[in-house]
């Protein structure tokens, strides 16, 4: 095991063993959750928990865009938000509240090396983060249903999805930097 941190430090590697584990928890998590989709979809914990994110993420997506963006639009039931503009419309279902984001930060963080006593705090900072970031989607998502509905899949789908990727990745970076990797974790052995 010694040669093998010798290695790494002389090469410089450390960054690219905390990259892998990044990579292979987040795939892990995904593989996992695809797998028991259909039973974690059906839970009262999913129901309650993806049903209160979407109203909320809804409600305050729908107050920044009549509030602070100036549209016009019409909250109708189930969570849409209709574009008078040009008759167009959005719905925040359960699956786009985050729920699933949320759950891969807090697992994320979980396993990742580091003091628990900063994890504490910094899980529920990484869960309100991917709640705003869910709520600057939506937005973002409105804008582009005003401005260019013709390329909502694109939008929605190469745009921002990854806009969650790229925030828990930040969320990550940010704690591999502050609280220590891997170096950090297997150095102290």
């Amino acid at each position: 095991m010694e040669k093998i941190k010798t290695y790494l430090t002389e090469k410089k590697l450390w960054p690219m063993v905390d990259v892998a584990l990044f990579v292979f928890i987040t795939y892990g998590f995904h593989k996992i959750w695809w797998a028991f989709d259909d039973v974690i979809l059906n839970t009262a914990m999913y129901h309650v928990g993806a049903k209160w994110l979407s109203t909320t993420i809804y409600g305050a997506s729908a107050w920044i865009d009549a509030h602070l963006l100036a549209m016009n639009i019409v909250l109708q039931p189930l969570n849409t938000i209709h574009f008078n503009y040009n008759n167009t419309a959005i719905s925040v279902v359960d699956s786009c509240s985050g729920f699933k984001q949320m759950w891969q930060v807090l697992v994320l963080f979980l396993i990742i090396p580091g003091p628990w006593k900063s994890k504490l705090w910094y899980i529920p900072v990484g869960l309100v983060t991917i709640f705003f970031v869910n709520i600057l989607r939506i937005v973002g998502l409105s804008v582009a249903m005003l401005y260019w509905p013709e390329n909502w899949d694109f939008i929605h789908l190469w745009v921002f999805r990854p806009l969650y990727y790229v925030a828990i990745f930040v969320l990550w970076v940010i704690w591999v930097e502050k609280f220590g990797g891997m170096k950090k974790f297997m150095m102290k052995e």
